[in-house]
């Protein structure tokens, strides 16, 4: 069922900067929609417009009647004096026990210890992550969601995944992850030069149709400037327009003038050009940083290979952008030295984009690194690179405060780039850039001769470029893994698993902890309060020990699972049946594999449930 409908949407902030052009958007009841498009297109404008926190200059959004909405702007503001539960439940039943219990549960797994502490000094993402729980718990059948994952670590945003594929409700979410993309969107919209463009299924699916779309558009567009030509040459010879035929024949090839053909893609393609590098690149030998009785890294050394793709992973605040402020060095070591090569020189692209003048045109901004670029074939201006860069004559003159978040980490990677470097170190180089943008980095890091170093949390970029991966485990210890994302996650669980600090099956062993490090608690000496979150190790309680009990929910849930499992396993002998009966039908046989291999992950995903509450309720008996 329809729940939402945008029509006729147009919404410009200059004459030259047209966001939407006669758009239309539509919802449908439960549907999870990925809103995706290059920086400065429009997305989180449309999210606004669909929320009701901004109008547009022309058009309707109708919404269903006693049809309710949570919106999660890309940065929340939230009351200074309230503390993080209070921030978390604000506008909700305050009185609901059950609601502030899974509130507290949600900020917990979130990485939230101590969930009384005030908000006013935490960072803006720690903000933006208390706002993501206060709209998950919103009653409501519609949820607008823009960039939820920024500021969440590999671990959070696989619970975040987990969280929306379970929700009946509807989600519509701006987001770069495309990991995130293709286990949470059912349907892909993209928005592109003033038009909205829906693509059912994953982000997978998306990619294959949009070049479906653009094959066909290209088609028709060289098909109209054959029967153009024709017609020219018709015009050509003479003809007069002295009847009424003739009179409709030049309107027509007037009309295929005026049309406007379809948008070719500007691309981001560089050739990759780095600074000559020498046999000594950056040697670390023991380093070690400490703030107060924090250690965040403990006797660190390694030595940087020329063509190294290091990727640097762990939970949020673990000292990843620490490490790398070591390396450059922008702060000093407690012990241990960073020895760099004289012919090194290093681009850094930072996290923080507050360093850039709001009053700088963006082309000043670019050529205080360098006028031009020595791309291999020849040298190009910086005006020259920022068109490749999707900065227009129009936006290379722009003020920088004029600009978009993405459309700013955008210029601020151009100058990183420009400069030549032979080793790149990015931190967090995904967070606000467009898929598109990331793409075309993907293919320049391939090219790139030199060292690359990324701190990041998206894991589709990690698994696309890194070859060995550092992981921040306990006490500020970095372990070596070898390989891309997808290597490291097997390789850890087999080490775990081997050392029997976690269990593949979450069966009662030591498991990853809401922040992502691994808990090496032996299991004789750990217990874990699920109701609560709290853990205990010898007996001392981290946050005060309480006695193991269902919540309500979870009681409600244990009570009914065995029938919904096999209702489920019913549905998937159903399946089967009419797979067989359509056996020759073969659209009708592909909707029903669909529709199984679905069912099969739902029922999957219960009997893990399954496991988990009657394992809990083992051990509530025993405590008994």
């Amino acid at each position: 069922m329809n729940i939402l409908t945008a029509e006729h949407l147009h919404k410009a902030y200059t004459a030259e900067r047209i966001i939407l052009k006669d758009a239309a958007f539509s919802l449908q009841e439960g549907e999870k929609v990925g809103v995706i498009g290059v920086n400065g297109m429009g997305k989180s404008t449309l999210l606004k417009i669909l929320a009701g926190e901004e109008e547009p200059d022309e058009g309707t959004v109708i919404m269903g009647n006693h049809v309710k909405l949570a919106y999660l702007e890309q940065t929340p503001l939230l009351e200074d004096q309230d503390n993080i539960l209070e921030a978390a439940m604000q506008g909700l039943d305050a009185q609901d026990m059950v609601l502030e219990s899974e509130a507290k549960t949600m900020l917990h797994d979130l990485g939230f210890a101590d969930v009384t502490e005030n908000i006013k000094y935490l960072s803006g993402g720690q903000k933006k992550r208390i706002a993501l729980v206060n709209v998950l718990l919103s009653q409501v059948e519609i949820l607008i969601l823009d960039e939820p994952t920024n500021h969440l670590d590999h671990q959070m945003s696989q619970w975040l995944e987990d969280v929306l594929v379970r929700l009946k409700c509807a989600v519509v979410m701006v987001t770069h992850d495309r990991y995130f993309l293709d286990r949470v969107a059912d349907r892909i919209v993209e928005v592109e030069h003033g038009g909205i463009y829906s693509y059912p299924g994953s982000y997978a699916d998306y990619v294959a149709l949009k070049m479906q779309r653009q094959n066909m558009e290209q088609a028709s567009e060289r098909k109209r400037k054959s029967i153009l030509k024709k017609e020219l040459s018709w015009l050509a010879r003479g003809a007069r327009a002295r009847s009424t035929k003739q009179k409709a024949h030049i309107q027509r090839i007037e009309d295929m003038l005026a049309a406007e053909g379809p948008i070719e893609e500007q691309t981001v393609k560089l050739s990759s050009v780095s600074s000559r590098m020498g046999k000594k690149t950056i040697a670390v030998s023991n380093l070690s940083k400490s703030y107060g009785a924090q250690t965040l890294i403990a006797d660190f050394s390694y030595i940087f290979l020329k063509n190294d793709r290091i990727g640097i992973v762990g939970p949020n605040g673990c000292g990843k952008s620490t490490l790398l402020k070591l390396i450059l060095g922008q702060i000093l070591p407690d012990n241990g030295t960073v020895e760099i090569g004289e012919t090194i020189k290093i681009g850094y692209f930072s996290q923080d984009n507050s360093h850039m003048d709001p009053s700088m045109r963006a082309i000043e901004y670019v050529r205080e690194e360098a006028e031009y670029m020595d791309v291999g074939e020849g040298k190009i201006s910086a005006a020259m690179l920022m068109e490749r860069f999707l900065f227009d004559g129009t936006m290379q003159w722009s003020l920088i405060g004029k600009l978009s978040g993405g459309e700013r980490r955008r210029l601020h990677l151009l100058r990183v780039l420009i400069g030549a470097p032979n080793v790149l170190i990015l931190d967090e180089p995904t967070n606000d850039l467009d898929i598109k943008t990331l793409t075309i980095l993907e293919d320049y890091l391939d090219a790139f001769e030199g060292i690359v170093i990324i701190v990041s949390h998206d894991r589709y970029f990690l698994e696309r470029l890194v070859n060995r991966i550092f992981a921040f485990e306990q006490q500020g210890h970095l372990q070596q893994y070898e390989g891309g994302y997808l290597d490291y996650i097997r390789a850890r669980e087999d080490r775990y698993f081997q050392a029997g600090t976690i269990d593949r099956n979450n069966k009662g062993k030591g498991q990853e902890s809401a922040t992502g490090a691994i808990d090496t608690v032996p299991v004789a000496e750990k217990t874990k309060s699920i109701s609560s979150g709290e853990t205990t190790q010898k007996g001392k309680p981290r946050f005060g020990e309480k006695k193991l009990k269902f919540t309500y929910k979870e009681q409600r849930e244990y009570d009914t699972i065995d029938n919904e499992i096999a209702e489920l396993e019913m549905k998937i002998e159903k399946l089967d049946q009419e797979m067989m009966a359509n056996a020759t039908n073969s659209m009708k046989l592909s909707e029903l594999a669909l529709e199984k291999e679905q069912t099969e992950v739902l029922l999957e995903e219960k009997m893990e449930r399954w496991v988990y509450l009657n394992d809990l309720a083992e051990r509530i008996e025993q405590q008994a």
